[in-house]
């Protein structure tokens, strides 16, 4: 018997390694990501599904959004509409972005699943900004009212510390776009996107001290493109002496 034994481990010795490499090659084809595929695009590591970073997604793939916006849900809304058969049911989302530096955008998308409402809307979002003139101490320059059908929204600066006194709709808009303090009060509709189109309404109509002066007369538009000229050459001439 240990004859025998000896005969059947050499026999086994003898016989030629297969490589990793042989076998992968001489593998079959097998399902996309299993160990034993071998096609150009398999997965790194078999029959796991990869990193976050070298998974696909499918078309598109899994990107990271590289701007500094920040984003906020503001309402969610499901939607029923009765048809032949049943009734079909579809979600709507409203969404604001921004970059807490005068900078914001809001859209309200819909789709059948509420992840992909949001994805939509934020998507659309970000097409579709607004820039605002913020103050020093982080306030609006006047009171101004913001209309949109039957919701008027009225907003007045503040002192610093004050906050934003404000709802849901219109605390997300002003924290998005950097206002620091700010006090506002909703009149009639309550309905999140009219009160957050007419925030935006309000804001897009304020008018900084230089448009003021323009319009009273006391200033002309040369005067005030020729200060803001001297204001740039002065910030490159203090930048170029900080890098020396």
């Amino acid at each position: 018997m240990e004859e025998e034994n000896k005969i059947v481990a050499e026999e086994v010795a003898s016989e030629p390694t297969v490589s990793e490499e042989e076998t992968n090659e001489t593998r079959g084809n097998e399902p996309h990501g299993s160990v034993s595929a071998s096609r150009p695009g398999d997965r790194k590591y078999g029959n796991h599904k990869g990193r976050p970073s070298e998974r696909r997604g499918g078309r598109g793939g899994f990107r990271k959004n590289t701007d500094d916006f920040q984003e906020r849900v503001v309402a969610i809304n499901r939607i029923s509409k009765t048809v032949q058969g049943g009734k079909h049911m579809r979600f709507s989302a409203l969404v604001v972005v921004g970059d807490g530096n005068g900078k914001y955008g809001f859209a309200l998308s819909k789709s059948g699943e509420v992840p992909d409402a949001i994805k939509k809307a934020l998507a659309k979002a970000r097409k579709n900004m607004v820039s605002i003139e913020i103050g020093k101490n982080g306030t609006i320059a006047h009171e101004v009212v913001g209309v949109y059908g039957s919701t008027k929204v009225v907003m007045k600066p503040a002192r610093p510390g004050t906050g934003i006194v404000a709802g849901g709709p219109v605390r997300a808009v002003a924290e998005l776009a950097g206002l620091k303090n700010l006090v506002s009060k909703v009149y009639g509709s309550r309905a999140p996107i009219n009160v957050v189109r007419a925030v935006n309404a309000g804001l897009t109509s304020l008018k900084s001290y230089d448009e003021v002066m323009v319009l009273r007369g006391l200033k002309s538009e040369d005067e005030i493109k020729a200060k803001k000229a001297s204001k740039v050459a002065s910030k490159k001439e203090e930048a170029v002496k900080g890098d020396k």
